[in-house]
C-alpha cells in the first residue's frame, strides 16, 4: 500500500489512483500501457505540452552549472535573465520581480506587498477586498482571499476577515460595480484582488473584459492597489499572454505561475509596480520586505522559464494558441443544444458546461460518477462537481480533441 498522502483525494473512498510513467506532448501514459489525453494540462500548468525540448534541455544544461543557491543578498544569471524577459512581456509599469514557488505563495506575497505598502505609508489600511467565488490558493492568506465554504471551513480560526463583493453574473454587473465603490470607500480598504476575466476553481465562472475595466478604474479612482491573480489565466488561456490585455488593464501588483515555467517545474512570480518597491526601499533594515523561502528563484526552475519565454518570441504560441480557441469553440458549440447541458461558455482555450442540474458545487455526488467515467475512457478530466472544463496543452491535436467530446456527450447521455 502506498505511503502517500494526494492532495484534493479522499482516500477513503478507495478510488484508483494510476502509476504514471512518462509524458509526451498532449498525453501522459501510465505504467500498464495507457495512453491517457491530458485534457487540463495537468492542473492547468502544461502549456506547450509536456516534457517540450528546449525546456528539458535547459534544465539539463543548467543542471550542469548551478542547482541551487540562497537568493538571499545572492543572485545568479538564470534569475537575471528571466527578469528582464518578464520586464519586456509583460505590462511596462510592472517594474520588479519577485520569485517564489506556486500560486498560493504569489498570492501571499501580493497580499504583504499590500499590506507593507500602505504600512510605510503610514496608513491603517488592511482590509482586502475579494470577489466572491474566487480561489487563490491553499495557504492562510490565499485562503482568506478566497470563497470560504467546503474548501476551508476545517481552517476557519486561522483565517482573516475580507469584504466580498457579489461575483458580476449577467445581468447583475451593476451591482458588483456598486459594491465594489462602496466597499472602497472604507479607511480601511487596502487592496482589491481578482482572477481576472474566469474563476476557475469557482466553477469556471465568466465576466466580461468592461467589468474587469470598470472595477480596475473604481479602485484607481479610490487609490486601492489591484492584484492581478493571473496564476490560471496568464500564459496565453484566455487567447491572450494575460487576460487583463483584453480589458486593457494594468494591475499595480500582478501574480503569476503555472505556465511560467511551460508547466515544466514549480516557479512564481509577483510582479510590482514601483510604486510598491518604494514603499519598501529604505535604508533601515526593519522596512524590508520579509518573505523567502529555500528555493527562491531556484536557478533550474528560472531556467525552464527562461526557455519558456524564448518559445513565446521564436514560436507560433499565439497561432496554436487561437487555431485550439477556434476548435473547441466549434467542439462545445454542438453540445449547447443537448437537453442535460446548461452554461456553455469558452474564453480562449478554456471551454466549460455544466451536466444536469445544480448540485451541491465541488462535492455534487455526480463530480465523482463524471471522474470516473472520463478515466475509464483514458481521458483526464477532472469536473468541479458537474462543470465539466477542457484546458489542454495547445499542442493537442484534433483527433484527441475530438475524443475529449465525444466523451463528454457520451457522458451527458449516460449519466
Amino acid at each position: 500500500m502506498s505511503a502517500v498522502w494526494h492532495p484534493f483525494t479522499q482516500h477513503g473512498l478507495g478510488e484508483p489512483i494510476p502509476l504514471v510513467s512518462h509524458a509526451e506532448g498532449a498525453a501522459i501514459f501510465t505504467v500498464d500501457g495507457r495512453r491517457i489525453v491530458d485534457a487540463i494540462s495537468s492542473w492547468w500548468v502544461t502549456t506547450h505540452g509536456h516534457r517540450h525540448p528546449r525546456i528539458v534541455a535547459a534544465m539539463r544544461e543548467q543542471a550542469e552549472r548551478l542547482d541551487q543557491i540562497i537568493f538571499a543578498g545572492w543572485t545568479h544569471e538564470p534569475a537575471e535573465e528571466l527578469a528582464r524577459g518578464l520586464r519586456a512581456i509583460m505590462p511596462d509599469a510592472l517594474t520588479r520581480v519577485f520569485y517564489s514557488d506556486s500560486g498560493s505563495t504569489a498570492v501571499e506575497v501580493a497580499l504583504k506587498m499590500a499590506l507593507g505598502y500602505w504600512q510605510a505609508r503610514g496608513e491603517a489600511r488592511h482590509r482586502i477586498l475579494v470577489l466572491e467565488h474566487g480561489y487563490h490558493g491553499d495557504t492562510i492568506g490565499a485562503m482568506s482571499v478566497g470563497q470560504r465554504g467546503v474548501f476551508n471551513r476545517a481552517y476557519a480560526p486561522l483565517l482573516f476577515d475580507v469584504a466580498t463583493i457579489p461575483f458580476p453574473a449577467g445581468g447583475r454587473e451593476q451591482a458588483t460595480l456598486d459594491a465594489l465603490a462602496r466597499a472602497c470607500a472604507d479607511p480601511h480598504a487596502a487592496a482589491f484582488i481578482v482572477e481576472p476575466l474566469v474563476l476557475g476553481a469557482g466553477g469556471m465562472l465568466m465576466y466580461p473584459p468592461a467589468v474587469l475595466a470598470a472595477m480596475r478604474a473604481i479602485c484607481a479612482d479610490a487609490g486601492l492597489l489591484f492584484i492581478s491573480d493571473e496564476v490560471m489565466t496568464g500564459w496565453g488561456r484566455t487567447g491572450t499572454l494575460l487576460a487583463g490585455e483584453q480589458a486593457g488593464i494594468v494591475p499595480d501588483i500582478l501574480c503569476l505561475s503555472k505556465g511560467l515555467t511551460g508547466g515544466a517545474v514549480p516557479l512564481a512570480v509577483t510582479m510590482a509596480s514601483e510604486a510598491v518597491w518604494d514603499a519598501h526601499f529604505d535604508a533601515d533594515r526593519a522596512r524590508m520586505f520579509f518573505h523567502s523561502s529555500s528555493y527562491t528563484a531556484n536557478p533550474l526552475a528560472c531556467a525552464a522559464a527562461v526557455a519558456n519565454l524564448a518559445i513565446w518570441r521564436e514560436e507560433p504560441v499565439r497561432e496554436r494558441i487561437a487555431t485550439l480557441a477556434a476548435r473547441q469553440a466549434v467542439r462545445v458549440a454542438a453540445l449547447a443544444d443537448h437537453p442535460r447541458v446548461t452554461g456553455v461558455r469558452t474564453l480562449g482555450t478554456i471551454a466549460a458546461l455544466e451536466i444536469g442540474g445544480g448540485g451541491d458545487g465541488y462535492l455534487a455526488a455526480l463530480g465523482p460518477r463524471l471522474l470516473a467515467f472520463f478515466r475509464e475512457r483514458d481521458l483526464l478530466l477532472r469536473p468541479l462537481g458537474n462543470t465539466v472544463y477542457v484546458m489542454p496543452p495547445y499542442c493537442i491535436g484534433e483527433d484527441d480533441l475530438d475524443r475529449i467530446y465525444a466523451a463528454i456527450f457520451e457522458a451527458c447521455d449516460a449519466l
